[in-house]
């Protein structure tokens, strides 16, 4: 026999009266009211994250703890700051100061060889002419030096071979004397040559370049200059005097007028190599002009001195 039940109102205990024994548990009631959706503990209504202090998810002293322990943990770096942590501070191994040694020799050892190809930047920057007329220049001065050896030997092996070896050795003395009066400039002088004139605004030519344009010519094989009136030897020395130049003493007035006795072949070309004689002038606004010829007169003339001291040892 059943009774009829009527569906349990929410929040009031149901009662099963169906018959038949129970067990101990199932005699046990839920006293604990049905809740409806939305209410909380005790039929209040529940409250959202949010809703007030302390009683939202995660407000409970578990999901605290959980905060501090991800606010404590290491928070990931930058590629920026790990580079700064590898640089900073140093950690230097002997491997990499010896690498550190190896680099800064290097390095050194460049800048020297920079440095020694920037002094010849003049050669690098010059033109193909400008270079064939430096190296022609070059190979006639070794020609001329294995001239001058040739007529060493030549003369050694004359007065070797002469049957009357003091008369041969009077002949080249006397030859030899020539020779150095005219490079003393206590004679005369005349043969094939070029004539440099310089002409220049006051002040701008200073003894200094004179002196250049005489060395630059020895070294071509000059046998006899003269400058103006003045005879250029071993011994001459130039100097500025108030704004003009003076050569052992004696003033030089513009236009300076030098006469060379050589092959004028390697005269001339000995002062026009670039960045030589006539370049050097020409910067300073003088007008240079050398005129080759076949006679060259060179008639100023110094005294001979005779020395205080020195002796021929031949006597």
């Amino acid at each position: 026999m059943t009774t009829d039940q009527t569906p349990a109102e929410p929040g009031k205990p149901t009662d099963d009266t169906s018959s038949g024994p129970r067990s101990p548990e199932e005699g046990k009631r839920d006293t604990t009211p049905a809740r409806e959706p939305g209410e909380g503990p005790a039929g209040r209504p529940a409250q959202r994250s949010g809703d007030g202090p302390g009683e939202g998810a995660g407000d409970g002293p578990e999901d605290g703890g959980e905060s501090a322990e991800a606010a404590a943990a290491p928070q990931p770096s930058t590629g920026r700051q790990r580079l700064v942590n590898g640089l900073w501070p140093p950690r230097l191994t002997r491997a990499q100061l010896i690498v550190a040694l190896l680099l800064f020799g290097l390095g050194l050892g460049l800048a020297i060889q920079v440095r020694s190809t920037n002094e010849s930047s003049v050669l690098r920057g010059a033109r193909q002419e400008d270079l064939v007329r430096i190296l022609d220049e070059l190979d006639n001065r070794t020609e001329r030096l294995h001239e001058e050896k040739q007529r060493l030997e030549k003369q050694q092996t004359e007065l070797e071979n002469s049957s009357d070896q003091a008369e041969e050795a009077r002949k080249q003395t006397a030859q030899k004397e020539r020779q150095l009066a005219v490079l003393a400039g206590t004679v005369a002088a005349q043969g094939p040559g070029i004539t440099m004139k310089i002409d220049a605004s006051e002040s701008a030519v200073e003894s200094d370049m004179l002196l250049d344009a005489v060395q630059e010519l020895r070294a071509a094989g000059a046998e006899a200059i003269q400058i103006g009136k003045v005879r250029v030897v071993a011994s001459t020395y130039f100097s500025d005097v108030g704004g003009a130049v003076e050569i052992d003493g004696r003033k030089v007035t513009q236009p300076y007028v030098i006469k060379v006795i050589g092959k004028p072949e390697d005269l001339e070309p000995a002062l026009n190599i670039p960045g030589g004689v006539v370049q050097s002038l020409e910067k300073e606004q003088a007008t240079v002009s050398i005129e080759r010829s076949e006679k060259i007169v060179v008639d100023a003339l110094r005294s001979a001195k005779r020395p205080d001291y020195a002796r021929s040892s031949s006597r």
